[in-house]
């Protein structure tokens, strides 16, 4: 059987990326680990706490020799307009985790609002990753 394990977004900078997510969203750290063989990739994990099974990697954007600079900068500029990645997290009640996201400072995108599927509202990363916040009806 198949598990999602773990996702990536890509981030600017990653030591604001995981202020970002610690500290505003309350995540924790998964794996901090940098490998100097491999020119100190830093292989850098966070998910929500309580949820060991599934991780989010925040991933820098590489330069060469794995992307050249024209790719790299394409990925920082999609990133940035919120269209490389999106992630939805899921709450019980989302006009109490919305408040409390904005009360860490987090900049809501739009207000919770109900829809067909139930209530959600958005959020960006400080690289500008894009997240909904849901909160499902039952069917």
């Amino acid at each position: 059987m198949l598990k999602i394990a773990t996702t990536q977004v890509w981030v600017n900078d990653q030591e604001e990326a995981l202020a970002f997510y610690t500290d505003k969203l309350g995540m924790e750290v998964r794996a901090d680990v940098t490998m100097p063989e491999m020119g100190d990739f830093r292989w850098l994990t966070v998910s929500p706490a309580g949820q060991e099974d599934v991780a989010i990697v925040l991933m820098a954007v590489p330069g060469p020799p794995v992307f050249d600079a024209d790719t790299a900068q394409a990925i920082r500029d999609l990133t940035a307009k919120g269209a490389a990645s999106a992630i939805f997290l899921t709450t019980d009640d989302v006009y109490a985790e919305a408040e409390g996201l904005k009360a860490r400072g987090v900049e809501l995108v739009d207000e919770p609002q109900e829809r067909p599927y139930g209530i959600d509202c958005s959020f960006r990363d400080p690289s500008g990753n894009h997240f909904r916040l849901t909160q499902l009806t039952e069917f």
